[in-house]
């Protein structure tokens, strides 16, 4: 069984909507698109490098996928190269096809889908941007490991990572660390317990 990894850039208070430009998702009247640019420093750019240096494949909801199509397939950035030669398993329930390279629809109920997926032989899955389905996913406790890159920024509104309602759980530290310009890039393993307890002693 192969892994899925939710890959996310997410604010000081959990907003992941459009972190890359101003016009990449402007829904609910979000103004604050391309929050991320400022804080792109040479450590942050070599873990993304190095992030897309495996084979993997993807997996996206309908307007992560668009935005995507609509960008890499002419694109000469390096990340390009990766991206367009994955493949890409696409979670819509109102898209009829996919023209990007490589890209195929998911179909029947989504847990049934991206557990097929996952049996299949082949690299780790990543996830990317896709809000409404990473809430999916995590739901269903089909998240193995999340990638989160905390940007040093507060934006107040916009589609965060979890919304409320979200299924408790712990995680598992596998490796962090900081950029000089203060983006906290942390890996989290799934399924471990909450570590609670009380600070309060001798019954006060």
């Amino acid at each position: 069984m192969r892994k899925l990894i939710v890959s996310t850039f997410v604010t000081l208070d959990g907003v992941m909507q459009a972190p890359g430009a101003p016009e990449e998702d402007p829904n609910g009247g979000f103004e604050h698109g391309g929050w991320a640019f400022g804080y792109w420093d040479d450590v942050v750019d070599e873990a993304m490098h190095a992030s897309l240096a495996d084979p993997f494949d993807l997996l996206l909801g309908r307007k992560t996928y668009e935005i995507f199509a609509a960008h890499w397939p002419d694109s000469e950035e390096p990340a390009a190269a990766p991206l367009n030669n994955a493949t890409k398993y696409v979670a819509s329930t109102t898209l009829t096809s996919v023209e990007w390279q490589n890209s195929q629809l998911l179909e029947g109920p989504l847990a049934d889908a991206v557990n097929a997926v996952k049996a299949q032989g082949g690299p780790e899955i990543q996830v990317h941007g896709s809000a409404n389905l990473i809430q999916s996913l995590h739901a269903d406790g089909l998240v193995d490991e999340l990638s989160v890159w905390t940007f040093p920024v507060i934006l107040g509104k916009g589609k965060r990572l979890f919304e409320s309602g979200t299924p408790a759980g712990g995680l598992e530290v596998i490796d962090s660390k900081v950029s000089p310009s203060g983006v906290i890039m942390t890996r989290y393993r799934t399924g471990a317990g909450i570590k609670g307890g009380s600070f309060v002693q001798g019954g006060r």
